[in-house]
């Protein structure tokens, strides 16, 4: 199944058609879609796929060299395997001197593992040869870390990139697709447990209930379940620290010091390994959208779903899913499965503005979004055109309301917006829930207000 990517093939299809050699470095977290993007690429326009494992130089080179052999029929090659990759870099440069070569190396940090110098080696070839060819040379990776480092300024493939596109999870509007059966309400659920990474997506099987999902994910040779530790284990030098400051955030403490109370490591260390977690983008630090970078104010949230819950339910209650008491968890969960909801559908909430947004269906254009927060006042979602001096209000209630308390949460909204100090702005209000009773009798009470009867129009890509 293949979903979505638009963009990314888009971006890639540009490249190509292009006369010059093309050097693009695809990378992302494991599981996040990076080969099925590179096989519908390589589908719809020929090329060679090759993936790296973890072995011998020699074992690679062996199946390089045979997929090579079968791509070009190199019956010589097919005897002859390459030695060296001096050998197979000069092999692509010659065939790509005349002709378009596609040519994906997937999980190229393996080969590195295999052998330090193989950047270097691939930095003096693209330098004095393959960039003078018709090569279009993808490498992928799925280690964060390394790939990073690869790019970076003390690399030697430094600077030779012609691209780079690090891939992230689908959106809530495109993951949608995976599960036709589900209601949108039911999928803001599912949203909530796995996130947009599709090899998580295709764990749930829509013709079953939530908690049937649920029973199968709280198994203890769960894929679900295994796949968070495995993840952060190839990242984290050092997990046990990091998992205490991803469950304290998950559960709710968001400001450095709630997160130093509840881990009991010292402010420094806390501070250093949030630093990394950023970096690999599992966890993410906001300000309040009218405060400069530079504010103190910073607040710590998980970035995707998937590790949210995993460590707001999963991983403080492992002994329940080793003992095989699995319904006992989703009890649990179910619990208080509401309450860890409404910061799912905030961030559902904000998806949605940036897709109004991208359709000009809004009183203007916002060019920064985000929550605000003062001395125990908080406004879930501004945004903010500060060259045209206007501002977006928005309040988001995962509930189902009456017309009287959807009036109500807009009128205290309203209250709250003086607060924030844009005086001379122009200001606008909405309410995003659930549900809204009466919801077009609102809007023409001059109300506005969406619900998820709207969100079904941005799945289904009709204007509001």
């Amino acid at each position: 199944m293949f979903i979505d990517r638009e963009t990314e093939i888009r971006l890639l299809e540009e490249r190509l058609k292009r006369e010059r050699a093309e050097f693009v470095v695809i990378y992302g977290r494991r599981r996040i879609g990076k080969t099925a993007l590179l096989l519908e690429f390589i589908k719809k326009h020929g090329g060679i796929y090759l993936l790296a494992r973890e072995t011998s130089e020699a074992e690679n080179l062996k199946r390089f060299s045979e997929k090579l052999a079968y791509y070009f029929n190199d019956e010589f090659l097919r005897k002859n395997p390459l030695q060296s990759w001096d050998a197979f870099f000069e092999y692509l440069y010659q065939k790509s001197l005349k002709d378009r070569l596609i040519v994906v190396i997937d999980e190229f940090p393996y080969l590195v593992k295999g052998n330090k110098v193989l950047p270097s080696i691939l930095q003096e070839y693209w330098d004095l040869k393959l960039s003078q060819g018709k090569i279009f040379l993808v490498i992928c990776g799925s280690s964060v870390s390394m790939m990073e480092k690869l790019l970076g300024y003390k690399s030697p493939l430094y600077g030779r990139r012609t691209a780079q596109m690090k891939l992230k999870p689908l959106n809530f509007f495109s993951a949608k697709e995976f599960f036709p059966q589900y209601s949108l309400e039911e999928f803001v659920k599912v949203y909530g447990i796995l996130g947009g990474t599709p090899a998580y997506l295709l764990e749930f099987d829509d013709e079953k209930s939530i908690e049937e999902n649920l029973l199968d994910y709280f198994r203890a040779d769960s894929f679900l379940y295994g796949d968070a530790l495995f993840i952060l284990r190839e990242e984290l030098e050092e997990p046990r620290n990091y998992f205490a400051i991803m469950e304290a955030i998950a559960r709710g403490k968001t400001t450095l010091n709630e997160i130093v109370n509840e881990t009991g490591l010292e402010r420094a260390t806390v501070g250093k390994y949030l630093s990394v977690l950023i970096d690999l983008d599992l966890v993410r630090r906001e300000i309040p959208v009218t405060a400069s970078w530079k504010s103190r104010k910073g607040r710590y949230y998980v970035t995707d779903p998937y590790f949210a819950f995993w460590f707001r339910y999963v991983y403080p209650n492992s002994d329940l899913i080793e003992t095989g008491q699995g319904e006992e968890l989703i009890e649990l969960v179910m619990s208080d499965f509401n309450n860890y909801l409404g910061w799912v559908f905030e961030e559902i909430a904000k998806q949605f503005l940036i897709e109004l947004n991208k359709r000009k269906e809004l009183p203007f254009k916002f060019t920064k979004l985000g929550r605000w927060w003062h001395r125990g006042e908080e406004i879930d979602l501004i945004g903010l055109n500060e060259r045209e001096k206007k501002a977006l209000f928005v309040e988001v209630k995962w509930k189902d309301l009456s017309k009287g308390e959807a009036k109500r949460v807009l009128k205290e909204l309203e209250g709250k917006s003086k607060l924030v100090g844009l005086e001379e702005w122009e200001k606008s209000y909405r309410l995003i829930a659930r549900n809204v009773a009466g919801k077009e009798e609102l809007r023409d009470e001059g109300f506005l207000v969406w619900d998820l009867g709207d969100f079904e129009r941005i799945i289904g890509r009709e204007s509001l």
